[in-house]
């Protein structure tokens, strides 16, 4: 089988000094759209708090095996299944399998970049985690003592009846030491060896397009509680859509006190979409 050789860009001059000034104290203007989508989405945010629904577990129907796939994707993914042993197609149904190999794509490629030893154990945590559809995919690269994502919006109702909650459990059930929070990050007081960070909010576009309140915009106190979290020398993995919002994102994570130590652009993925800047950054006192 020919060898894949990863599309990766190294992010040059991204320096401090280098970079555009971000306004960060600055008290964040709204329209009047925005102002008003908020306050809809918030109802419905704090409905399903209140209700906190839940059917049980939910698990997908296994696809059991892939289709309509290129050869470059079959051929990454035989890779992927070698090396760290997953066959997410066994537990998930195709989507949710594709998009799983695809973010095991992203740290493979972006751990190469940054030459980094692939260590194990310990503890990670996982924040916005959404369902945590990816749990196997931190599990499977991880391989960590204890895993746990937290999720704002976890009793977010599907319209089949069952919420984020629920699904939740499903993906995490056969994973070992592995549990799932409903929470904000922020409150979340725990050490932590690695803590992953998939596409955080850190402008209010996205925000409002996952349909959520414009208050859980807060990246100051969500990126000041990784930084609390982080125990010496453990490590922040973070992934940014774009180089526009990788530069705000970078530049709140400098502004608590974490330092970052290597960067890139993984410009090849599996799924068509906007290039994955990945980072990773340590307390800058370690």
């Amino acid at each position: 089988m020919p060898v894949i050789t990863p599309r990766i860009e190294h992010l040059v001059d991204d320096r401090p000094s280098k970079r555009p000034k971000i306004p960060l104290d600055t008290v964040p203007r709204y329209s009047w759209r925005q102002l008003l989508l908020s306050r809809y989405h918030a109802c419905w945010y704090h409905f399903g708090e209140r209700l906190a629904w839940s059917r049980g577990p939910y698990r997908e129907r296994p696809a059991e095996q892939l289709h309509n796939l290129s050869g470059i994707q079959q051929e990454r993914m035989a890779s992927l299944r070698r090396r760290f042993r997953v066959r997410f197609e066994q537990r998930v149904e195709q989507i949710t399998a594709l998009k799983q190999y695809d973010y095991l794509d992203i740290l493979d490629q972006a751990w190469s970049a940054w030459k980094l030893p692939h260590s194990t154990g310990g503890v990670v945590q996982d924040i916005g985690s959404s369902n945590f559809w990816y749990a196997a995919v931190l599990h499977a690269f991880f391989r960590p003592t204890k895993m746990v994502g937290i999720e704002v919006e976890g009793h977010r109702m599907y319209i089949n009846g069952y919420s984020r909650l629920d699904y939740a459990h499903g993906y995490i059930q056969d994973l070992p030491n592995t549990e799932f929070v409903v929470g904000d990050y922020a409150c979340y007081k725990r050490p932590a060896d690695v803590v992953t960070a998939w596409y955080p909010f850190v402008t209010p576009d996205p925000v409002l397009a996952w349909r959520m309140p414009l208050s859980v915009l807060a990246p100051r106190t969500v990126f000041s509680q990784i930084a609390r979290n982080l125990r010496p020398h453990g490590l922040f993995i973070m992934v940014n859509q774009g180089r526009e919002e990788a530069a705000i994102a970078a530049a709140w994570c400098e502004k608590v006190g974490l330092m970052r130590y290597g960067s890139c652009e993984v410009m090849a993925t599996l799924r068509s979409r906007l290039p994955a800047v990945a980072s990773w950054w340590m307390l800058s006192q370690a």
